[in-house]
């Protein structure tokens, strides 16, 4: 007899224990690299929470400078002093440390108040709404309706509305009739939208051109934008730009010298032209890191009640800003 020899087949001990061997290896690899990709996403998380930290105190630093300022502008305005900050979102900027702030400034009195608003002053709202793209027939029916809105009664405006309209819409509600306590209730409005009150990406909207806070029915030409301006009966371009460089070089202290910037044109514009600021004021801050373009906003408005003592009446943190 011949003797037999026994090979080992495909599947012999030794090549499972390899194959066992490698699919260790390979688990241990995966679950190394998923631990080192999330010790990774960790690490990366808290620094952007770190340097997002650090932008909002900047931000917030701007808030605390801005009020500041306010507060010494109040006490020094007819001092001639030329470091007085101006309170028409003219920016002004500080370094701290690796960081920065932003601050812009407006006088609530260079805004149009809904509150104030009545069937004169009312051109000023519908002015500012063809002026931003709204068609007239548009702007009619917002201007009645924000009249009808906040007045007493139900009478109806001629492209106005009031409970009988909002009670027939899908999600039913009463026209207030009281004054609005924020800008944004415009939304309620009829004929108020989105993009009429926010902008789009295309072009800027109105809610930074209005207020519930100013409680004057004039408009400041010291702070007023250039849009607001525009609304104002017999404003043209030229006038608008004269009265920014004017207020640019010294702020206009009566109407004497607003006369002065508009000459002959005056007489259309003063019944909707004011001087005297209000104690009201928004403060728009953006605090920014190393060499960073986007920051951290916040945006406060704020009264002054007395000496060194002032309330925030609105105060959002972040702020997107979308106009």
């Amino acid at each position: 007899m011949f003797p037999c020899r026994v090979t080992a087949g495909p599947f012999s001990e030794e090549g499972v224990a390899l194959l066992m061997v490698l699919w260790v290896l390979t688990v241990l690899m995966v679950i190394v690299l998923s631990f080192s990709f999330m010790a990774r996403m960790e690490t990366l998380a808290t620094l952007s929470f770190k340097e997002g930290m650090e932008k909002k105190f900047l931000a917030e630093a701007g808030i605390e400078r801005g009020m500041m300022e306010m507060l010494y502008r109040r006490q020094n305005l007819n001092s001639g002093d030329s470091e007085l900050w101006k309170a028409d979102r003219t920016p002004y900027s500080d370094q701290l440390g690796n960081g920065k702030y932003t601050v812009r400034i407006m006088d609530e009195s260079g805004k149009l108040d809904i509150n104030t608003l009545n069937d004169s002053s009312a051109i000023l709202f519908k002015n500012l709404l063809i002026n931003s793209g709204v068609k007239v027939e548009d702007a009619d029916t917002l201007a009645d309706s924000v009249l009808d809105w906040k007045d007493a009664d139900d009478l109806h405006r001629l492209h106005g509305a009031e409970s009988d309209y909002y009670l027939s819409l899908p999600n039913p509600y009463k026209a207030k009739n009281a004054d609005f306590d924020t800008v944004e209730e415009l939304l309620m409005v009829k004929g108020m939208t989105r993009e009429i009150l926010y902008g789009t990406e295309e072009k800027g909207g109105i809610i930074g051109l209005l207020t519930v806070n100013s409680k004057v029915t004039t408009i400041n030409p010291n702070a007023a934008p250039r849009e607001l301006l525009m609304a104002l009966p017999g404003m043209t371009a030229e006038m608008a730009d004269t009265i920014i460089t004017t207020r640019a070089e010294k702020e206009m202290q009566g109407l004497q010298d607003v006369q002065a910037a508009l000459g002959a044109s005056y007489p259309l514009v003063a019944p909707y032209i004011g001087v005297g600021a209000s104690s009201a004021f928004t403060i728009d801050s953006v605090g920014y890191k190393d060499s960073e373009k986007k920051g951290y906003s916040i945006k406060a408005t704020v009264t002054i009640e007395g000496n060194n003592r002032y309330r925030y009446l609105y105060y959002k943190s972040p702020m997107n800003v979308i106009q």
